[in-house]
């Protein structure tokens, strides 16, 4: 009997074993795989945006720095993108875009889960916006890079002055209180921001508007460097920031057009409107420039650059052509009243501009992006939102962003300052931070 209920098992196992494979391969099958193309432009695009960093950013702020300061303000650049990218990988990622979604208003704001990447290999994909897949492991390295800049942005406004040793305490508080959140917020799905609609493809508040008000805030915190305004402080080297811009307009089609997600034609809007905003920042800088009496400058060439860069990132897939060129003219004038006029008159030191050009930038094309989406110029746009609707949900989100940076900012550099202090001594301001705080010169 034993034998015979044996025989019987085994004989519908066999039967089954054709079913069982079958469910097996239906599985696989149907397991998402990464778009092969897509993959590869969004692991481009990442490198390309890690170009920004090193050494686009540190060469253009380097160059526009005083000699005595070109090391320092490069490794503090280095440092907080490194630093950014390991902090990223621990919790970042998961309070950003996490896997667990929080009910109530906790997942306005963050996510949770995947801390250290947990449950993540591989063969873990990410979806993109439309039913194409790539890797998950390639979209947290793409994220990565952006938490990198923003936290490097910052230090523009804080140049000669500040402590390397606080601005390491600085960026773990700083990411956590404030980036961390913002991302979520815009660029998540359950966050504040995304669900009220908000257009921001590639990080005009999560990236410039952050980045600019946190270091107008900070360097309320830290004063103005010594002699300033009195004294003379021009850029030591235009011939490095002229790299560095070159760097960063180049690296900035993955900034823009990889935030499509996909090489496909969102991604090829992006990018020539990333050509022609910037185009047009550069040329409106200059000519402003004459017609305030002064020569067209490098330096105005590479600001009106950063402008336009900066003003068309919400508006890259948000954009025709057309509205991109107003934006980036726009944006440009802008900008300039805010460094030539604005900062003089309210006395800040913002030393390299980042609030003039990324805060400013970052409010013009935030809410400029409204205005270029609609399709009577252009724009991706169906016209099922009106524009003064759109307006005003552009409008909430640029004012959430600066409050939440700058309260955040008010509390990260606070604890910093009371805890460790944020500036150098004034031997060391005077002798210069290369020396001072790494022991080294830029030249000999």
């Amino acid at each position: 009997m034993l034998r015979t209920l044996t025989r019987a098992g085994a004989a519908g196992l066999a039967l089954l074993a054709p079913v069982a494979a079958f469910a097996q391969e239906a599985a696989e099958a149907a397991a998402p795989v990464p778009n092969p193309g897509n993959n590869a432009w969004m692991m481009t695009s990442t490198i390309l945006v890690l170009l920004m960093i090193l050494p686009g950013l540190a060469l253009f702020y380097g160059g526009l720095t005083r000699s005595k300061n070109m090391l320092s303000t490069m490794t503090q650049v280095g440092a907080t993108a490194a630093l950014a990218m390991l902090i990223w990988v621990m919790w970042g990622y998961s309070l950003a875009f996490g896997d667990t979604t929080y009910d109530g208003t906790l997942g306005l704001f963050v996510s949770g889960g995947s801390y250290f990447l947990t449950g993540m290999d591989a063969a873990s994909t990410a979806a993109t916006f439309t039913d194409e897949v790539i890797s998950k492991y390639v979209f947290v390295s793409f994220q990565m890079t952006f938490a990198a800049i923003t936290a490097a942005l910052i230090l523009g406004a804080t140049a000669e002055r500040m402590k390397f040793n606080a601005v390491m305490a600085f960026v773990p508080l700083w990411l956590t209180i404030v980036y961390f959140p913002i991302a979520h917020m815009v660029w998540a799905g359950g966050g504040l921001l995304f669900e009220d609609g908000a257009l921001d493809f590639a990080g005009g508040t999560v990236v410039h508007i952050n980045a600019g008000v946190s270091g107008l805030v900070l360097a309320y915190l830290l004063g103005k460097r010594k002699g300033y305004p009195a004294e003379p402080m021009p850029p030591h080297s235009m011939t490095l920031t002229m790299v560095g811009t070159g760097l960063l307009w180049v690296g900035w089609f993955g900034f823009n057009a990889g935030s499509a997600l996909e090489a496909d034609g969102s991604a090829g809007l992006a990018m020539i409107n990333t050509f022609v905003a910037t185009a047009a920042g550069a040329l409106t800088w200059m000519v402003i420039e004459r017609a305030a009496g002064h020569k067209g400058s490098a330096l105005g060439f590479c600001s009106g650059v950063i402008a336009g860069l900066v003003a068309v990132t919400p508006a890259a897939g948000n954009s025709g052509p057309f509205g991109a060129i107003l934006l980036g003219i726009l944006a440009s004038a802008v900008c300039y009243f805010a460094v030539a006029k604005a900062k003089a008159k309210f006395g800040y030191d913002d030393s390299l501009d980042a609030f003039g050009i990324h805060g400013i930038g970052g409010i013009v094309g935030a809410i400029g992006t409204a205005v270029v989406y609609q399709p009577f110029l252009g724009g991706p746009g169906d016209g099922s939102t009106a524009l003064s609707a759109q307006l005003g949900v552009q409008v909430f989100s640029v004012v959430v962003t600066i409050a939440w940076a700058g309260i955040g900012t008010l509390l990260a550099g606070g604890l910093v300052k009371a805890l460790i202090g944020l500036r150098v001594s004034e031997e060391t301001e005077f002798d210069g931070l290369d020396i001072g705080e790494h022991g080294e010169r830029a030249y000999n």
